[in-house]
């Protein structure tokens, strides 16, 4: 009798777990198809005779003021109670483009005021050389207030399921958002029984290795993806640079100029001309970006954020893909569909050819 009432309480538990882990590991495609669809809700900008699917699974709850550098996103739902945290991407106001360019690097670690009355605290990595794009960052921190309420009351109705998605911007801002989101609950402030599972889309890079390296930590075995058309220059972005500085501590460029200096003339001074001609440009092309894409950004950001106060930029620029990709290459009937004009610089990346191109999938 005894045996029986523990195996009919496991049984029970395994059913509880079962309904509550409702999310699976892995890309799926139909699933992506659903979710851009979801996504394309918030595009106001789509032409009306664009062929773009009606979500078929989710139904819209929520959808938050602008906030931020014209930020928004929305709740979603589906029937078996499953959400959906849906981010916009960049519309056609100057302030959302003005987020995306103000791209100097801040530590993944810290916090940043954002108005007299809110002051964002963020870990999205442990190491403290990880770092990630300001522009998004504040985006984050915006859309964070307005949607951690929400999580809260989907969670004290039973909904413990949520996709994360967002397109180009918003894909970026998918990334971080989802890093912040796990920390919180690491930290005990989202219950452990949460799932989220994060399809980004058409999204930049995010931040620098550290912070991918980390990222990818956290979502292994299959829970965070970035769905990307080869033909697309947007995932290629921001620009790239890379010092030596950014490498780990123990490389071997970490004791080249002693190395050079031991050497006998003229090779130390032929060898030290070559080091410098390697190193130093890449250096100087990093300050150069931290002073105009965060410095004097930071000044255009302040008056459309009157009580933003801007930290200090972490010392590099070196942006890396991060996370799953998911890659769609194109094939002669893409590209006879969606001819490559030089004038048409958003061409591969809007909606239309990435529903295109996943069905190509097997």
């Amino acid at each position: 009798m005894k045996n029986g009432l523990l195996v009919l309480l496991a049984c029970l538990s395994l059913t509880h777990i079962a309904q509550a882990q409702k999310l699976k590991p892995g890309f799926d495609k139909a699933e992506y198809v659903e979710l851009l669809s979801v996504f394309a809700k918030q595009v106001d900008t789509l032409p009306a005779n664009t062929p773009i699917p009606k979500p078929q699974r989710f139904a819209r709850l929520y959808r938050s003021p602008i906030v931020g550098l014209d930020n928004r996103w929305e709740l979603w739902s589906s029937p078996d109670s499953v959400g959906v945290i849906s981010i916009r991407g960049t519309t056609l106001n100057p302030v959302g483009w003005l987020e995306n360019f103000y791209a100097a690097m801040v530590p993944a670690k810290g916090n940043i005021v954002m108005t007299n009355d809110y002051k964002f605290d963020y870990q999205l990595a442990n190491d403290p050389r990880a770092a990630v794009h300001i522009g998004w960052l504040i985006g984050t921190a915006f859309l964070a207030q307005d949607i951690m309420p929400r999580l809260d009351s989907c969670v004290r109705k039973g909904i413990t399921n949520f996709y994360v998605m967002g397109h180009s911007q918003g894909g970026a801002i998918a990334y971080l958002m989802t890093a912040h989101l796990k920390q919180l609950q690491r930290s005990g402030k989202i219950p452990a029984s949460v799932q989220f599972k994060t399809y980004c889309s058409a999204a930049p890079k995010p931040g620098n290795l550290q912070f991918a390296y980390e990222y990818e930590a956290m979502a292994v075995g299959g829970w965070s993806f970035n769905v990307v058309n080869a033909a697309d220059w947007v995932p290629e972005m921001p620009i790239t640079i890379q010092t030596l500085d950014d490498f780990n501590p123990v490389n071997p460029f970490a004791n080249a100029p002693a190395l050079i200096k031991k050497q006998k003339f003229p090779k130390n001074l032929a060898l030290r001309y070559v080091f410098n001609r390697l190193s130093k440009p890449a250096q100087k092309a990093s300050k150069v970006y931290r002073k105009y894409l965060g410095e004097y950004a930071s000044r255009y950001v302040k008056t459309n954020l009157k009580e933003y106060v801007p930290p200090t930029f972490h010392q590099s620029s070196d942006y890396v893909r991060t996370g799953t990709i998911i890659s769609l290459v194109p094939d002669e009937a893409y590209y006879k569909k969606y001819p490559q004009e030089r004038e048409k610089i958003f061409t591969n990346h809007l909606l239309p050819p990435y529903f295109d191109l996943v069905r190509l999938l097997p």
